[in-house]
């Protein structure tokens, strides 16, 4: 991996990042549990959060685990190529997950992806963008609230505790992904319609 063309590294990371992340564990779970298609289920989302709306508390866990480590190891398969490649192939991850063209690209929200990455890259980084996660959660009981604020934070989280500017970059844009694909929530927040953490279903 050391040995590729620069170019052909970021190439090969992006190509890759974005056919890893686009695998919709949460819909292929459920299917092989029993469970139907997720989509019918609660939000429509294949993340872990709507799939925790089946029961199926282990299913749930392991496509929480599963969407992080699309980003994660897709990080850390190209670091070894360069920073740069290894950023590439995280953040494109995280945008296969939330736009896979086998899904017609409807997919996730990303953020399970996005930490993972993170935590691949640099892990205090990733570590202090969690706690955000739990911090807010824990206050306000919305689960998109808490990941909102969780992403939001990365890029000051990455430029006071890691310093590298691409990284801070990578962040922002993972900040806007995440921005974009929770409009509804946002919408919903905004309304005092949105379903806290414990809810059966959201509206």
């Amino acid at each position: 991996m050391e040995s590729l063309d620069p170019t052909l590294a970021i190439i090969l990371a992006a190509s890759f990042g974005y056919v890893l992340g686009s695998i919709p564990w949460g819909l292929v779970l459920v299917r092989i549990t029993g469970g139907g298609d997720i989509r019918d289920v609660g939000s429509g989302n294949i993340g872990a959060t709507n799939v925790l709306r089946t029961g199926n508390k282990f299913a749930a866990f392991l496509t929480l685990i599963l969407d992080a480590s699309k980003g994660g190891f897709a990080a850390w398969l190209f670091m070894n190529a360069s920073v740069e490649a290894g950023l590439i192939a995280g953040f494109a991850a995280v945008v296969g997950h939330n736009f896979p063209v086998w899904l017609k690209f409807k997919g996730g929200k990303g953020v399970a992806t996005s930490l993972g990455t993170l935590l691949v890259i640099s892990w205090p980084v990733g570590v202090l963008s969690c706690a955000v996660w739990l911090l807010v959660a824990g206050m306000f009981r919305f689960s998109s609230l808490a990941s909102m604020a969780s992403i939001a934070a990365s890029p000051f989280i990455a430029y006071w505790f890691d310093g590298n500017i691409m990284l801070v970059y990578m962040a922002g844009g993972l900040t806007v992904l995440s921005l974009v694909r929770h409009k509804p929530n946002i919408q919903r927040l905004i309304k005092g319609q949105e379903t806290k953490i414990g809810q059966k279903k959201e509206d």
